[in-house]
């Protein structure tokens, strides 16, 4: 199964460009779902996608019946505090819960019958926050409740009783752990060597900017571009002089793109799917995003790690090690990533933005490594 998510600037087009790359996949024969919040209609076939399986996302119903649930779980200690249940027909969705309802449906597309999942995500740079929750929240759930402090769940009561306060309940063990094995089908959906990101951008100036940070984004998550679309594209040659110049505009916007585009037309209306002109999906697995660490020890002294950042700028990178981690900061986006082997015996020893690449030095650690005495 292939997984091509696609994202853009707010207004950019990149839903009905997310239901064309669908739609073009199925007559092309292959069997195709479409998962987005804001599609017309519920799930199965919807007008003018004929052969295309559309999941819409419902949150609210998500949240509710994910809060029930926990409501119920928790039944015994709220009782315990004399807490007042609460009803459905009273909860209403809180700030996160389309989030989580799209990565619900990717875990669920993973054991689907299809050859292709389109996936039309929130507006960049919102949709790269999301694409990197999974990997954040696994890593919160490990903090929080180790899975190996589950061994001790025998001694939980003696341990209370000697510490004087209650040890965690096991149903938050036991929810931890399924959160944890939904989270983590989410982000192997993510992370597959067939998924891949097509970003649809209407170039205008505005745009470009947000555009840049978004590579930047995807880059430092690891995430694979698969094409840029630049959308809404006016036709060169008008002879009305408006037309022409706004045109112009647009073109010399591209010109500054540092990566190939595949252009689609203005319509001058409001396009049907069918209409557009979009690239088909990658048929091969995209390249991955690599982050090599190249050996310089002979020549200067150090281990140069090179993470390619696109797309970021001097003034927006932050840089901190943690113990044996990297904290990685390129605008909006934040990454904790764990240093490779040989760096993690090595101080720091400065770091620089080269050609779209974020290299930092290592210097051996003489207690570490012996040959550097």
């Amino acid at each position: 199964m292939r997984t091509l998510f696609v994202t853009g600037p707010g207004g950019s087009g990149k839903t009905a460009v997310a239901s064309a790359t669908a739609l073009r996949a199925a007559r092309d024969g292959a069997r195709v779902q479409l998962i987005g919040a804001d599609f017309p209609g519920t799930a199965g076939a919807v007008d003018g996608l004929p052969g295309v399986t559309v999941t819409r996302l419902t949150p609210a119903d998500d949240f509710r019946a994910d809060l029930l649930a926990l409501q119920e779980r928790a039944g015994s200690g709220l009782d315990l505090l004399g807490a007042s249940r609460l009803d459905g027909d009273e909860l209403t969705p809180l700030p996160g819960a389309e989030e989580l309802a799209l990565l619900r449906a990717l875990r669920d597309s993973a054991d689907g019958p299809y050859d292709l999942v389109v996936v039309d995500l929130p507006a960049a740079p919102r949709a790269v926050a999301l694409l990197a929750l999974p990997e954040q929240l696994r890593r919160y759930l490990r903090r929080l409740l180790p899975a190996e402090r589950q061994a001790a769940r025998a001694l939980r009561p003696v341990l209370g009783r000697l510490a004087g306060v209650p040890m965690p309940a096991e149903w938050l063990y036991e929810a931890a752990t399924r959160w944890d094995g939904e989270l983590a089908a989410a982000q192997a959906v993510i992370d597959d060597a067939d998924t891949s990101v097509r970003l649809v951008v209407e170039p205008t100036e505005a745009a470009a900017e947000t555009l840049r940070t978004t590579l930047a984004g995807l880059a430092l998550h690891g995430l694979r571009l698969d094409v840029l679309l630049a959308n809404r594209l006016l036709p060169d040659g008008s002879t009305d002089p408006w037309l022409a110049d706004a045109a112009a505009r647009q073109r010399k916007v591209i010109a500054e793109w540092q990566h190939e585009t595949h252009p689609i037309a203005h319509l001058g209306r409001d396009p049907r799917p069918a209409d557009l002109d979009v690239p088909a999906p990658p048929t091969g697995p995209v390249p991955p995003v690599t982050w090599p660490v190249e050996d310089r020890l002979a020549e200067d002294g150090v281990l140069v790690w090179r993470i390619p950042l696109p797309g970021a700028v001097r003034e927006e990178l932050s840089l901190v090690r943690r113990g044996d981690e990297l904290v990685v900061g390129a605008g909006p986006f934040r990454r904790i990533v764990p240093l490779p082997s040989a760096p993690r015996r090595c101080t720091v020893a400065g770091a620089g933005l080269v050609d779209g690449e974020l290299c930092v030095r290592f210097a051996p650690d003489p207690d570490l490594w012996p040959q550097a005495r």
